[in-house]
């Protein structure tokens, strides 16, 4: 058992631990250490000047099933922070900002057609945009897995 744990550790470090919920749940959330994180709880995948991005599994539980989000034009210029489309889940409508200014590159058409993507897999098949970053400096103004695991400890 204490192996597992070591390797589970080793793939995904750290992992936000919560305190007893109602009912008893013990809940954690994953926080990829190669990632940058975005106060409203969108990420950031850097791959030289193309920036992969989407939402926290945070966000993702917070929201609860997911059910709709907004079509994204591809090859629209965006500003770090401005709006770049609008999540529905059957809680509420949560807005997703830029990470970073850029253009957007290429959009995830599989979480256009089925949102629940990004419910089961929020850091891999959940992601939704990808954008020609900018300005590289922002990069830097985005916080690292511990820093957000310390924005999100409760």
């Amino acid at each position: 058992m204490n192996f597992l744990r070591n390797i589970e550790n080793l793939l995904i470090i750290p992992i936000i631990k919560r305190k007893k919920q109602k009912g008893g749940w013990l809940m954690a959330y994953k926080v990829p250490e190669e990632l940058r994180y975005t106060k409203n709880d969108e990420w950031l995948k850097v791959d030289g000047e193309i920036g992969t991005m989407g939402i926290t599994d945070y966000a993702q539980d917070k929201l609860g099933d997911i059910v709709y989000l907004e079509e994204i034009e591809k090859g629209k210029k965006i500003k770090e922070g401005e709006t770049l489309t609008t999540i529905e889940s059957v809680k509420a409508a949560s807005d997703i900002y830029a990470p970073v200014s850029g253009e957007i590159v290429e959009v995830n058409e599989n979480v256009i057609k089925d949102p629940s993507i990004i419910n089961k897999d929020p850091y891999g098949d959940g992601w939704i945009a990808k954008i020609k970053i900018e300005n590289p400096e922002e990069i830097n103004k985005l916080m690292t897995a511990k820093e957000y695991s310390e924005y999100r400890k409760e």
